[in-house]
């Protein structure tokens, strides 16, 4: 099921509350999302086994971006210098358009632990 499709819980109200529920939606939307766009452009015909194979492999993939999202891995850096990816989730207020909770996910507990 897309995640349009789902309706959002209230958020909790506590501070630590909040950051784990807001994570988990984050994988929720990654999880829900991009796999199963990813199952949806498998081959209709392929054999069970190579199904079983692709839906491995696309596992394997959304957890590992996921891993790099959450800051597990994925920085490149020199003596000097790091590139790295910095991707934050928000809570928007839908009658005020006002963000009334923003988080870098990669300071977090978050999606990779709501994966496993």
């Amino acid at each position: 099921m897309a995640t349009y499709e789902r309706t959002l819980t209230r958020p909790p109200n506590g501070e630590r509350d909040l950051e784990l529920w807001i994570q988990h939606a984050a994988g929720l939307l990654i999880f829900e999302d991009v796999r199963n766009y990813a199952i949806e452009q498998l081959d209709a015909n392929m054999s069970e086994f190579a199904r079983s194979a692709a839906l491995k492999a696309i596992d394997h993939a959304v957890y590992g971006m996921m891993m790099v999202i959450d800051g597990v891995s994925g920085a490149l850096k020199n003596e000097k210098h790091r590139v790295s990816l910095a991707v934050a989730v928000q809570l928007t207020d839908l009658e005020t358009d006002e963000t009334i909770a923003e988080f870098d996910l990669a300071d977090g507990d978050g999606m990779c632990m709501g994966y496993h």
